[in-house]
């Protein structure tokens, strides 16, 4: 079946609130897989501190300029609504309301709107009107005790397990889903409440699972997937650099034993009094070499065994060369759109949004002459500027010097 290079989402219109974070990530994955997404973004800028040139999260979008604290700015963003089957805010709870943007003024204007909220706390509890970022949403869930090693402190996994995956995902994932029933017959229009700590504690679901069935040791750095198995982690080569391991099943660690040279001279895997020893063997072994010598030893093999790469050095990969998983899109080397459709691909039609610079043909293609209705601000440069209210978006967070994440 021939693609028509569309996505699966073409025909979907989405707002998205400017904000910084998981919000503008969820918004780029709807973009990617071809939703027309209107980004409206606020004088002065969204406080990420990067030309918004190279802001990636941004891409596939166009972007209108709208001064919520002016008399029109509000009707705008309803107008734009009214229009949308999807808007996404990451305000802190009640600020959107205080604008009068909130749900209820939504889906009054449009009551078929799926309204996604992006936050980290979540839009109850004690901690909904308080600030905060990634790595305290995954300190509560558990998540980050689960990670590092069991002598020293648990290791941030820079914003991607909070943000990203206990967010963004969760977040469209909700809003797909909403969408699904807002669109049939007697469907109607709804609020997607996406915490980043609800998202985050669903991924650990698995393991609460080994956790209650004796499987799974409530600390680090003593579990099958946490490092605690010798052949489950990784280890430094001769010039300083890492592979890793995952040889959990035992006919991939017999062929990771055989092709690292050491099958006759270590104890048997199952023999957990001997982990430390058989770890210490496996480390010594890995010293001997290079990265690019044992990349070669176990290429094309089943011993689970991969080279570990910085962010420089992935595009690079011979897999995901072949595959495209990076591409090139306006002079920055980006990863390509996922997940990918037979049918239906997305793909990246647009460079990253200026602020702004759609203002006039989102206005003409959405019908909302409103928006072109006044002079246009300044269009904003990336620097960090607080916004009129005090508050910025992302993931509840309130001071505009707060960074990403």
């Amino acid at each position: 079946m021939a693609g028509t290079g569309n996505g699966p989402l073409s025909g979907v219109r989405v707002v998205e609130l400017a904000g910084i974070g998981p919000g503008p990530f969820a918004a780029m994955l709807l973009a990617d897989l071809g939703a027309d997404v209107v980004r409206v973004d606020r004088p002065g800028g969204s406080g990420l501190g990067i030309d918004p040139a190279y802001d990636i999260t941004n891409r596939n979008k166009r972007s209108v300029l709208v001064d919520l604290k002016s008399a029109e700015g509000p009707g705008q963003v309803l107008d734009l609504a009214e229009r949308a089957d999807v808007l996404i805010e990451g305000y802190r709870p009640g600020v959107a309301e205080r604008l009068g943007i909130g749900p209820d003024a939504c889906l009054e204007r449009n009551p078929r709107l799926v309204y996604g909220r992006m936050t980290g706390w979540g839009q109850q509890g004690p901690l909904a009107a308080t600030a905060g970022h990634d790595i305290g949403y995954i300190a509560v869930t558990g998540a980050l005790g689960m990670t590092g090693p069991p002598d020293g402190p648990p290791a941030a996994p820079a914003n991607l397990l909070g943000d990203y995956a206990g967010g963004s995902l969760y977040l469209v994932v909700g809003v797909l889903a909403a969408l699904r029933h807002a669109q049939t017959e007697d469907g109607r229009g709804q609020v997607v409440d996406a915490a980043i700590v609800d998202g985050t504690a669903h991924l650990t679901s698995m393991i609460h699972g080994m956790l209650a069935a004796g499987g799974w040791q409530d600390r680090r750095g003593a579990n099958l997937l946490d490092g605690g198995a010798p052949f489950y982690g990784t280890y430094e080569t001769a010039d300083g650099r890492h592979m890793a391991v995952g040889a959990l099943e035992p006919r991939f660690y017999a062929e990771f034993v055989r092709l690292l040279g050491i099958e006759d001279d270590v104890p048997a895997r199952d023999d957990i009094g001997a982990w430390e020893e058989l770890r210490a063997a496996i480390a010594a072994r890995f010293k001997t070499r290079t990265r690019q010598e044992w990349t070669a030893v176990f290429e094309a093999s089943d011993a689970c065994v991969a080279p570990v790469l910085s962010l420089r050095e992935a595009p690079g990969h011979p897999h995901l060369a072949a595959r495209g998983t990076f591409t090139g899109h306006g002079g920055i080397t980006q990863p390509a759109p996922a997940p990918r459709f037979s049918a239906t691909p997305g793909a990246i039609r647009r460079p990253p949004a200026r602020p702004g610079a759609d203002t006039v043909e989102v206005a003409r293609d959405w019908g909302v002459p409103a928006l072109t209705d006044r002079r246009e601000p300044a269009t904003g440069t990336g620097r960090r500027t607080a916004w009129p209210d005090g508050t910025r978006a992302g993931d509840g967070r309130a001071r505009p010097e707060g960074g990403a994440g």
